[in-house]
């Protein structure tokens, strides 16, 4: 195995879960301006995450609904011009 390859500053990081504020603690490397002090009063770099294990709907069984139609209509109106020089 090649040596000297992987990382040696792991750090306990607090990663928390924005849509159902669910955190937990874990050992990385990732980089992070952001501190929180969690309930053992200590104070860790945190990593804001989108969507975890407690909010991804194949773990939970629900499925969220996306405006995709709402999508559809902006880029339609962005390139209206075009479809109408197209049509001529």
């Amino acid at each position: 195995m090649k040596k000297d390859i992987h990382p040696s500053d792991y750090r306990l990081v607090v990663f928390k879960d924005m849509s159902n504020d669910y955190t937990f603690i874990t050992r990385s490397t990732v980089k992070t301006k952001e501190t929180i002090v969690m309930e053992d009063g200590v104070e860790y770099p945190v990593v804001k995450l989108e969507i975890s294990h407690t909010s991804h709907p194949f773990y939970t069984g629900k499925m969220k609904l996306v405006d995709t139609a709402g999508r559809v209509d902006k880029f339609k109106s962005r390139y209206q011009k075009h479809y109408e020089n197209r049509a001529q």
